[in-house]
């Protein structure tokens, strides 16, 4: 009898109501999911949600009902205006059996009462982090509604129902407003900064689920501005010894206040993004993230002019990122770094043992919990391993690995320079690319092997002689084509100049070498077996934020090269606050990679000293220098492909940039492109995705030439790439 029932409870699932496909894609970008992971989560293709949410097919057993089920999850966070909060969504045409009557919803825990932003009348479904309405400053203020700190919360199921973060906000009668995703607005009843922290934990419901199964939760994000930190006995600014200090000194009455009640700080203190916690118990983590904008937390270099913007407006930005990268934990390249063991945590739990427990355990593919010396070659001048060597010694390239972006230029050929203008391309997320797909060490430290026979598949550094590589006859889609090696830079040094002996490299490099037909026959290597691709989830998660906020501002994948330039024309301008995203996420993943090879910092410090970064498993330079040799090999392929189809050459590079003279203004006017907007294989492709371009800018020769002569005459590097985008020939470089 009971396989009869059960035979029943199968068919009534394979039936389970679904809203309409619209919906469906609606729920999921209103939390933050991509395709990738609700495909993932339900063992199935990304091509199939979409055709799900596309409605060319509907879903089949076995995954109808955990698709249902995960859907009427998100519906409860994110009810449409058209739907009662908390109801059953409409079923598709295609879902032939009748709903069944919502169960009675269960009561939620005590928390402030959520008070959405008002949704206009014309609208049809909840706005998406990047979409929601921004509720002005002052919409909650005396004489206004105001819900009362213990009503009920609405009816939703996750425990971070009101998004990662809070942007915190006091106005002139001292009342607190919390500023979240959505347009969500919160009262915020707490009356110091210790009675913030327990509030924010036991009844904001604020915070972000785990990226990896064995991760852990992001911990609640409050943002002060300068009126919340004045309501909570915090300077509005840092004096200019606190500002040199980074942080408030141990004496101040707010940290004596959380001392009392029993929180800690860690090393950073209480400064521009500070973590108050205390110790875990019963396994249960408690930390909360300050933020405090105008303590010079958002870096205008990343975060552009976050810091000026009004609560609602900042709230919307830094949820935005939080749905699609992470909650912020500092710095763009403090969170890029983040990411980065977020998605590929060191540990897991392991089979439960004879007594029925589990135990933490190393996961393989991490990088381990335990850091890892690097060979000497890799290390940075001042690192221990460097002890030995006396002081004041300069290490050529035959003694430290030089793995560096380009910064070359050369002279305009006579050619060129009766052409008109010259033309910048630049690489979107050059560095993300090029971690996508790289095989780097792991956990184990760097065998030493001498004479080796060099294998591309095992990543590691090699001394070898490439002196001998002649550009002017290279291998291109293995034939070899002959060109003018004087006008390209050399792909094996950042400054493009051909190197005069042994030196050391990373196996992406040293594989260059062979796929442009030459030998090479390494003296010695520090290679890692223990090997894998650690990099790729970073990658693509960071892909997916920079291809769906590029999405947002206009610029769709797969544009015609010509629509895709139109596109590109303004398109922060649409909506600067996703224009803040965007930068952001840039700098994510250049810092992020930066972040690998972080230098000592500080007065007090003595080459040979360990400094507090090398205590990190991510203190990688080798990984950073794998990444960023592919991202120069990248950029050199392109060139040469480019160079054997067309004939044209560039005349200056800066990391992702390349400047090219050219008879017209556009890109199209260097990249030749066939009726179906296909260009030279291999070459620079336009277009929104990682490793394709777009247009840095265009200016005149002539602009060039003066340029040259100012910067030569100043003593000044003259590099055209690095002005190519503005016209300014400044000492700060602007380029991205």
């Amino acid at each position: 009898m009971s396989e009869l029932f059960d035979a029943i409870d199968a068919l009534v699932a394979s039936r389970s109501p679904l809203p309409a496909p619209a919906e469906r894609k609606r729920l999921r970008q209103a939390h933050g999911l991509t395709l990738e992971e609700v495909a993932a989560t339900l063992d199935v293709r990304r091509a199939t949600v979409g055709a799900w949410e596309s409605g060319k097919t509907e879903p089949r057993p076995p995954q109808r009902e955990p698709y249902a089920h995960l859907l009427k999850q998100l519906a409860r966070l994110y009810p449409s205006p058209t739907t009662p909060e908390g109801g059953t969504l409409p079923a598709t045409p295609a879902t032939t059996a009748p709903a069944a009557p919502s169960a009675p919803a269960e009561a939620a825990p005590s928390a402030p009462a959520a008070v959405p932003a008002p949704v206009p009348a014309s609208a049809t479904e909840p706005p998406s982090p990047a979409a929601a309405p921004r509720p002005a400053r002052g919409s909650r203020r005396p004489g206004a509604p105001r819900a009362a700190a213990n009503s009920p919360a609405p009816v939703r199921s996750s425990a971070y129902a009101h998004g990662p973060l809070l942007v915190l906000d006091a106005d002139d009668g001292r009342h607190v407003t919390g500023y979240g995703t959505g347009g969500l607005l919160l009262d915020v009843p707490a009356k110091s900064l210790p009675a913030l922290v327990e509030w924010t934990l036991a009844e904001a419901r604020v915070g972000a689920e785990k990226l990896h199964a064995s991760g852990k939760d992001a911990d609640p994000l409050l943002v002060l501005t300068e009126t919340a930190c004045e309501r909570y006995g915090l300077p509005a600014v840092l004096s200019d010894a606190e500002r040199s200090a980074g942080r408030l000194p141990e004496g101040h009455k707010v940290i004596k206040l959380l001392e009392r009640a029993g929180w800690q700080l860690t090393r950073r203190g209480l400064g521009p993004w500070a973590r108050i916690y205390r110790p875990v118990m019963g396994g249960r983590r408690q930390c909360v993230q300050l933020c405090i904008p105008s303590w010079n937390a958002l870096d205008d270099r990343a975060w552009g002019h976050a810091a000026t913007l009004g609560p609602a407006e900042l709230a919307r930005v830094l949820g935005v990122y939080a749905h699609r990268v992470m909650t912020p934990v500092g710095s763009t390249a403090v969170s890029g770094l983040e990411l980065m063991t977020a998605l590929n945590p060191p540990t897991r739990a392991s089979e439960p043992d004879q007594d029925g427990r589990r135990h933490s355990e190393h996961r393989p593919g991490s990088l381990g919990t335990q850091p890892v010396d690097p060979a000497p070659c890799e290390a940075i001048d001042g690192h221990p391993v460097l002890a030995h060597l006396p002081r004041f010694h300069i290490r050529g390239p035959e003694e430290r690995l030089f793995e560096e972006a380009y910064d070359w230029a050369r002279d305009l050929t006579d050619t060129e320079c009766m052409q008109p203008h010259l033309v910048g391309i630049d690489v979107n997320l050059a560095f993300g690319a090029a971690a996508n797909g790289a095989v780097v060490g792991l956990d184990s430290p760097p065998e030493h092997v001498t004479h080796p026979v060099f294998d591309p598949t095992v990543p590691g550094s090699w001394l070898v002689d490439l002196s001998h590589v002649d550009l002017s006859r290279v291998k291109v889609a293995k034939q070899w084509r002959d060109l003018q090696g004087d006008l390209l830079p050399s792909p094996f040094t950042p400054t493009g100049e051909q190197p005069e002996g042994p030196a050391w490299y990373a196996t992406p490099t040293v594989a260059y070498a062979v796929e442009l037909g030459y030998d090479v026959t390494p003296v010695e290597a520090w290679v890692r077996p223990r090997s894998g691709r650690f990099l790729d989830g970073w990658y693509k998660r960071l892909r997916d934020a920079y291809v769906t906020t590029m999405a947002d501002l206009g610029i769709a994948e797969k544009l015609p090269p010509g629509r895709f330039l139109a596109a590109m024309d303004g398109h922060k301008r649409r909506d600067p606050e996703l224009g803040i995203v965007l930068d952001a996420v840039k700098m994510t993943v250049k810092g992020g990679i930066g972040k690998l090879q972080e230098k000592a910092r500080g007065g007090n410090w003595v080459p040979g000293q360990a400094w507090p970064a090398l205590a990190r498993p991510t203190w990688r330079p080798d990984i950073r220098a794998t990444v960023i040799s592919r991202a120069r090999i990248n950029m050199h392929r392109k060139m040469v492909a480019l160079a054997a189809a067309t004939g044209r050459y560039p005349v200056a590079v800066l990391s992702d940039c390349a400047v090219y003279t050219a008879d017209g203004p556009s890109p199209l006017d260097v990249l030749p492109h066939d009726k179906d907007g296909k260009t030279v294989p291999g070459s620079f492709r336009l277009g929104v995705s990682p490793g394709m371009v777009k247009h840095e800018g265009t200016q005149d020769v002539l602009w060039g030439v003066e340029v040259l002569e100012q910067l030569s005459a100043e003593g000044r590097v003259a590099n055209l790439a690095r002005y190519i985008k503005t016209g300014e020939a400044t000492a700060r470089d602007n380029g991205e």
